[in-house]
């Protein structure tokens, strides 16, 4: 009996749910330096963009409830705003392997699409200042462009203000 061949993809689960729901994007791709201070602001030089259109996906817990936070890297995460757009009272951020486990990607690579599990979400309020954002596609390198009402709509993010400079 002769073998399947493997199946590969070059999407990830961020592309692959981008796509199923017929949701307009641009994907970019640069080169991951491992040496870069910060993740998300090396991505918008990379691509060129403003670092407050550029916005990183942060796991946070939120009365002990995984949450997901949208911010731009440009930014700081509000804890007690996430807490309060959430319904909650506390939150901390989650443990990274926590978050690597429960999302299925990297840190880094953590996007707010396709996650293994669907968490809360929340989407900074400025991101609506814009036509379209861009927010990790699933791995270190790779971003995705699209507009923050489908990013919102996708991952049933509240939006709220949530980040602080």
């Amino acid at each position: 009996m002769a073998k399947k061949p493997k199946k590969t993809s070059a999407g990830t689960p961020a592309t692959t749910a981008l796509t199923a729901a017929g949701t307009d994007f641009t994907l970019h791709s640069y080169e991951h330096d491992p040496a870069a201070p910060s993740y998300g602001e090396e991505a918008a030089q990379a691509l060129g963009v403003e670092p407050g259109r550029v916005f990183k996906t942060l796991v946070a817990s939120v009365d002990d409830r995984l949450t997901v936070a949208i911010v731009p890297v440009s930014a700081t995460l509000d804890l007690k705003a996430l807490a309060s757009a959430v319904g909650g009272k506390r939150a901390t951020m989650a443990d990274p392997t926590v978050a690597e486990r429960t999302t299925g990607y990297v840190r880094g690579g953590i996007s707010p699409l396709g996650q293994r599990k669907r968490l809360p979400t929340a989407l900074d309020e400025s991101a609506t200042g814009y036509g379209t954002i861009c927010v990790s596609a699933g791995r270190r390198g790779l971003e995705v462009e699209l507009s923050p009402k489908d990013l919102a709509s996708l991952t049933d993010a509240v939006v709220a203000p949530i980040a602080r400079s």
